[in-house]
Order: structure tokens, then sequence, then C-alpha cells
């Protein structure tokens, strides 16, 4: 099962997890913003994978991270579905909304 950290107050995980209902994914989500313990495990994870190097250079969060079933990290989630044959389904609100980052410009 694949496992993707987020929070539901970020709207690009919002629509992530729309996406994997809708194809009937199968996943765990983990809200970091549930608790320490979630938060702390997302952290662990973006400081050791270098995927996230370049988001933190642009002081991005990160989320949503989506780990397929390799142990494999996927940012870049629109990829993930369709390199597996899967329907993207993206909301015309998303196409306009900021992004996520630390200099709280974004969410």
């Amino acid at each position: 099962m694949i496992k993707v950290y987020g929070s539901l107050k970020c709207p690009y995980c919002v629509v992530l997890k729309e996406n994997l209902d809708r194809n009937k994914i199968e996943y765990d989500f983990i809200d970091i913003l549930a608790s320490l313990s979630n938060l702390g495990a997302f952290l662990s994870l973006r400081d050791k994978d270098p995927v996230f190097d370049r988001l933190k250079e642009i002081e991005d969060i990160g989320v949503p991270a989506l780990i397929d079933e390799s142990g494999k990290v996927w940012i870049d989630w629109e990829t993930w579905l369709k390199e597996n044959g899967y329907e993207i389904f993206v909301p015309e609100s998303t196409l306009t909304a900021p992004s996520c980052s630390l200099d709280r410009k974004g969410c």
C-alpha cells in the first residue's frame, strides 16, 4: 500500500487524496499536522531523502509526498499516477491556488 504525507490544510494534498479515492487506490494518509509523531516521521524522511533537496532550497514544505510500494518517494504525484495508468483529476480551483511554502505565502 502506498503512503502519503500531507495535511488536510494543504489544497494539493486534498487534491491528491481525491485522485487516489477516485481511482480506488488504497493508501495510508499521514496528516503531518495531526501529531508530533507524524510531523517527526515526515521531517526525518524530508531531511534524509535527496528528492526534497530542491524543495528545501526554495523553502517549500514538500507535501504531498507519496511513497510507493518500493519505498520510492514521489513529490510529483501526477507523474506517479500517469506512470501507473491512472486518470488524473485536477479541479479548476487548484490551478490558481498558492503553493505551500515556508515563507507563508502559500496555503
